[in-house]
């Protein structure tokens, strides 16, 4: 319902009335949630933001697998609305390197379940697209269910269809917050009081997020788009331009929304070896173009509507139109439009605008509760792509407390609002790597690839030891992690015989010198920085029963005791796996992972802690070693007065000692399936620890080991990794840890597993080899029985100690038997496979426990 008064109290309020704040509103209702408030700064529906301005085109196909999965739910929800035209959509190929890229689209699409994704020829596009130059192009991805939305008509739907209230033109002021908690909005109509609210502002996103005091990183930048007067060749299309928007308050130019209002008759297009996109506006043509160089926006300066501009559109710059500005392209867009649709060289514009859209630092949503601010919650950086499917993924996790679309629980780790670093918020950080992130949109991407600009924002107190040894440093969570050390070079003359050489896509940005070091911690001992890695401290008088609450296995456990549990959402997806380590009767240490965890899982546990109990996350407090290899009790002994024997200090124990005079947390937990020990120091005494264990292990031939040697000694163990091989689409019992739940504990997400132990296990996760090949395959391509597609790959690498190459993947439980034959299609070839049971190294864990 759409309205003039604004009321003075709701149970939600979202700010934003384009395609999310709709999408969300529309879901939550469909939920049964009450009593929402749907606000915007613009008239309705033509409120002034991106969702207007935009054309409307929808790709449905991603590397990622929640992007496509988004993607696809919201063509279906707006093609049952009647308000998405499925013509299909082609992606042309006008180079060898893109013909390669568009075999991966059809990969991902199989494997993420896209119908019926097609190679064409280039005279098959030609029949698709008849205003293509056949011979500028090598062939052509076809996805059919790819399309355009048409953009006020399906806001005009939510409307309609949505019980809750909407009000335009009503600009929101502040967001009222009191002892950490959404209190409520106040705008130029008056004040809202709300129990949580939505922040569906895209373009003005990093504003909104100010007035709670949250820094959002969420960088605008300027789109160029132009719709071509009426074409000969499409005259049988028709148009209905000048009476598309009649009786709808129009901010700016009602032109704009003329022509976005025209839909295809034809498949959109892209052609994005030039960074470019189109489709037909009935008898027009309009074009897209990423091919200029980034021209990003003042978050602080989006501003509002005026008679003279929509708020999210700014004046066409033609010289970025008709120069090659874009540091990766070498001719305009204009050139090679008329070079790939030679009917447009010589005609008039009849719009054109640089409208104005987002991107965060890695391309990336921003969804979820904020960390800051308990009931204030971003749906950010979406595009109409994904919107029904963020909207509804965020509706559940609002109302129900687990992410999920009608196809079961999603991934969210990759799009969490508190994924991002600490130093992400700062300005001129986020505004540079939007704008790279822009950049890249249409570009061929390489694996590992990594950014040159903003490095050196955190490192470890052995940063500079590992920078003399030769480290190759990727960056992640603005950590300097390093992959490989060139001072092992060496090494690989050693184990030349048992590391496969590797070409083509899955071999860029690798090296050899990962199979040597994890092939010489096999047999002598290394040095891992696990500084990136997080611990997170928990104290109080009710620090045990609160740990047993959240954690899915018996965490009361003695002083010195170790234990592997995980964090479960309601719906018994995994939240994290993590280490429990009990130092006193009243305080624990939690170990996970680095990169994004301390802001979702430290923050998770936060919330749900007791007064009783405080939650405090170390991130970047302690500076810790890996250190693991037969070797490693040999050299750690050299080093400490502590009792380092098997009996003395067994697998999966803690103790606090010394290292030289440094004191240390020891944990014996090997993430490699070597002996060895975590050790986890103040951070002010990290140089001395490094320095003190490299000195000591010099005869015993001591090396440092990098992230790539991790991955495949992890791989070959089974071990898993939280948001690659088990995240919050997968429950416990699919991921194969079992013996991480007790059910005779109380704990979040269990009344869910039990029902899924109940109703029997339909997919789990395995392991499989290639029969015949040595190749490293990639995450995101099909697992194939029979031609169909039963799974995909989750994570790959070449086990070196093991000698084949390893994937993991989730199937169906019938074909997860060992000795399944099944095939893997990755760069367009079909590798022979087969299912294994795991682990595939060291089944007896006798170099573990020894």
């Amino acid at each position: 319902m759409s309205t003039t008064e604004l009321p003075q109290n709701a149970e939600t309020v979202i700010i934003g009335a384009g395609a999310v704040g709709c999408s969300v509103a529309y879901h939550l209702s469909e939920l049964g949630a009450e009593d929402i408030v749907v606000v915007d700064q613009g008239p309705l529906p033509v409120t002034g933001g991106s969702s207007v301005h935009a054309p409307g085109i929808m790709f449905q196909t991603s590397p990622s697998k929640i992007q496509t999965k988004a993607a696809y739910y919201t063509s279906r929800l707006l093609a049952d609305a009647g308000v998405y035209d499925e013509v299909g959509g082609i992606e042309v190929a006008r180079s060898e390197d893109r013909m390669d890229f568009l075999e991966r689209r059809v990969e991902n699409a199989t494997a993420y379940g896209l119908p019926d994704p097609q190679l064409l020829s280039p005279e098959e596009v030609t029949e698709h697209l008849p205003l293509v130059d056949e011979d500028e192009i090598l062939g052509g991805y076809y996805s059919p269910t790819d399309g355009r939305v048409d953009g006020i008509g399906a806001l005009q739907w939510y409307i309609e269809q949505t019980p809750a209230t909407f009000v335009g033109d009503t600009e929101v002021t502040d967001i009222v917050t009191a002892g950490g908690e959404v209190q409520a909005i106040e705008t130029n109509k008056g004040r809202i009081d709300c129990d949580r609210c939505v922040m569906a502002t895209n373009n003005w996103g990093y504003q909104t997020g100010q007035l709670a005091g949250v820094d959002l990183p969420i960088a605008p930048v300027e789109h160029q788009y132009v719709v071509t007067e009426p074409l000969e060749e499409l005259a049988g299309a028709g148009s209905s331009m000048g009476n598309n928007t009649t009786g709808l308050d129009v901010p700016g130019n009602r032109d704009i929304q003329e022509a976005m209002s025209e839909g295809p008759h034809q498949p959109v297009g892209r052609d994005q070896d030039h960074s470019l996109y189109f489709r037909t506006h009935g008898d027009r043509l309009g074009m897209g173009s990423y091919n200029h160089e980034t021209l990003s926006v003042d978050p602080d300066d989006m501003g509002t509507n005026s008679d003279d501009r929509q708020a999210s559109v700014r004046g066409f710059t033609e010289e970025h139109w008709t120069q090659p500005t874009h540091r990766g392209r070498d001719k305009s867009a204009k050139q090679a439009f008329d070079e790939l649709l030679p009917t447009t060289a010589d005609v008039d514009y009849e719009v054109t605008e640089n409208g104005i859209f987002v991107f965060t630092p890695d391309g990336m949503p921003a969804i979820g509760e904020t960390a800051q601010v308990s009931g204030l919650w971003s749906a950010l950086a979406i595009w109409w792509t994904h919107s029904g499917g963020y909207g509804r993924i965020l509706a559940e996790w609002m109302e129900n407390g687990t992410p999920r679309l009608p196809s079961g629980p999603v991934d969210t780790g990759g799009v969490h609002v508190r994924r991002f670093e600490p130093h992400a918020g700062e300005k001129d950080y986020f505004v540079d790597r939007g704008a790279k992130r822009y950049e890249q949109v249409y570009s061929i991407v390489e694996p590992r690839w990594q950014a040159t600009e903003h490095r050196g924002l955190r490192r470890s107190p052995f940063y500079s030891h590992e920078a003399d040894l030769g480290a190759e440093f990727y960056q992640g969570g603005g950590w300097e992690t390093p992959q490989w050390y060139e001072s092992n070079a060496d090494l690989v003359d050693r184990y030349a015989d048992e590391i496969p050489e590797q070409e083509g896509w899955q071999g860029v940005n690798r090296s050899a010198i990962e199979g040597a070091e994890h092939l010489h911690t096999r047999e002598h001992v290394s040095m891992f920085d696990m500084t990136s890695f997080s611990s997170i401290i928990i104290e109080g008088p009710d620090s045990a029963a609160f740990l047993q609450r959240v954690c899915s296995n018996d965490v009361d456990i003695d002083i010195g005791q170790v234990r592997y549990s995980l964090l479960l959402n309601e719906g018994g997806g995994i939240l994290a796996d993590i280490t429990v380590v009990r130092l006193e009767e009243n305080e624990y240490m939690v170990t996970t992972g680095g990169g994004n965890s301390p802001g979702i899982h430290g923050e998770w546990l936060k919330e749900h802690a007791p007064e009783t109990v405080s939650v405090t996350i170390e991130e970047g407090a302690k500076s810790t070693i890996g250190l693991w290899g037969p070797k490693s009790r040999l050299l750690l002994q050299r080093c400490t007065d502590a009792d380092l024997s098997n009996s003395g200090f067994p697998y999966f124990r803690a103790k606090q000692i010394y290292v030289g005079e440094v004191p240390v947390i020891a944990l014996r937990v090997s993430y490699v399936g070597e002996l060895g020990w975590e050790l986890w120091a103040p951070v002010e005494y990290g140089a001395q620890l490094w320095e003190t264990l490299w000195e000591a292990g010099q005869d015993l031939d001591v090396r440092p080991m990098g992230g790539g040697a991790l991955e495949s000694m992890r791989l070959e163990k089974g071990y898993r990794l939280w948001g690659t091989d088990i995240d919050t689409d997968s429950n416990p019992y699919e991921a194969g840890l079992p013996f991480a739940v007790d059910l005779d504990t109380d704990f979040i997400g269990k009344e869910a597993l039990e029902a899924a132990k109940a109703a029997g296990i339909d997919s789990r996760i395995t392991p499989l080899t290639l029969d015949d090949s040595t190749d490293i395959l990639m995450s995101g391509r099909p697992v194939l029985k029979d031609g169909e597609a039963i799974g995909y790959v989750q994570a790959a690498d070449f086990g070196y100690s093991i000698g084949e190459s390893i994937a993991y993947t989730y199937v169906p439980a019938e074909y997860a038997e060992a000795g399944t034959d099944v095939e893997v299609l990755c760069e367009g070839e079909r590798y022979d496979a087969t299912i294994r049971d795991e682990p595939l190294f060291d089944p007896g864990r006798d170099k573990l426990i020894r």
